[in-house]
């Protein structure tokens, strides 16, 4: 009787951890570098780390450059070093360059965790919200769909050296070349997507040299945001597609008024607290596997070969949804 009373109480601790949402450690000092601060997707992200480290008494804190800047993402990497965080998280805006000092925090003993980035040298886990066919493949569909399957378009990415962005935008251009081969890519793609200025000079660059454009196909977040305003101010918003991931508060006006023609995104809010939870976990000595269930990600199969985590879980940004969503904070 005793023996099977354990038995079922350790079957019910394996199944309680399996779930992955309560802390196994404590006081966790977890800091996570994203790509550049003050834009809404950031700040979102923000508030979904500091809600879970409050909700699992661990020290969970963003660090945001003033820039989309590699080495001001690697000077900030190197301060939680230095302060001794037990994992670091981040948002690479160029994975070649942070591997060096990816490498002198797991030397140092420091667990890190990277999102938007798959395959990320120096990195135990990286986690996505979106597969890179699934994404940029929902992506190339509706921009198809919004374009009538002709005419030519641009594509944006957040920087030619953000290798996620850039996976997008290679399954979202194969899918459109062999699905509709009367719509034609104008140029390279562009890497001014995470910068509104940037994306809205670009457009206008754009425009003047190919007035008869049919559409933007934009990956990261100030891009439909900057094509957008430019559309505005040429009066092309019924002329002229734009398709893209936005913060759905910053964008709301722009898709109400039928510039910004919709887009898919994952919640960075949901992907904050996912950094906190993994922390936790990996901080405390737990080990992923295959089949359990995280919280923010839901089953998942990792592989264990690149040390990827990857789930699908698009949502649509329509005149129907935005609201819903920028009352979350995003």
């Amino acid at each position: 009787m005793i023996k099977k009373t354990l038995v079922v109480a350790m079957l019910g601790l394996a199944l309680s951890l399996s779930a992955l949402n309560v802390a196994i450690a404590k006081d966790v000092k977890v800091g996570v570098v994203v790509k550049i601060g003050g834009i809404p997707w950031f700040n979102a992200m923000e508030t979904g780390i500091t809600e879970k480290s409050a909700e699992l008494g661990d020290t969970g804190f963003m660090i945001g450059p003033t820039s989309a800047d590699p080495a001001l993402q690697v000077r900030a990497i190197e301060d939680l070093i230095a302060q001794g965080v037990n994992v670091i998280g981040v948002v690479p805006n160029d994975a070649t360059v942070l591997e060096p000092v990816l490498k002198k925090a797991r030397d140092a003993g420091i667990i890190v965790i990277t999102h938007e980035s798959p395959d990320q040298a120096n990195a135990d886990w990286d986690f996505e919200m979106a597969s890179a066919k699934g994404y940029g493949e929902a992506h190339a569909k509706l921009l198809a769909e919004k374009m009538g399957g002709k005419g030519k378009y641009v594509v944006y990415v957040g920087s030619l050296t953000v290798p996620l962005h850039n996976q997008w935008a290679d399954f979202a251009i194969a899918y459109l070349k062999a699905n509709f081969p009367e719509m034609t890519m104008v140029g390279d793609r562009y890497g001014v997507a995470e910068s509104a200025d940037d994306s809205r000079k670009t457009a206008l660059d754009v425009l003047a040299a190919n007035p008869d454009l049919g559409g933007f196909l934009t990956f990261g977040s100030q891009g439909p945001i900057g094509a957008g305003r430019a559309l505005e101010e040429q009066r092309l918003g019924d002329k002229v597609s734009l398709v893209g991931s936005f913060s759905p508060g910053q964008g709301s006006a722009l898709l109400k008024a039928g510039i910004i023609d919709g887009g898919y995104m994952w919640n960075p809010l949901e992907a904050g607290k996912v950094f906190v939870v993994l922390a936790d976990y990996l901080a405390g000595g737990g080990k992923v596997t295959d089949g359990m269930t995280i919280d923010g990600l839901g089953v998942v199969h990792p592989d264990f070969d690149s040390g990827n985590i990857i789930v699908d879980a698009l949502q649509p940004i329509t005149v129907d949804t935005v609201d819903s969503l920028a009352a979350l904070g995003l």
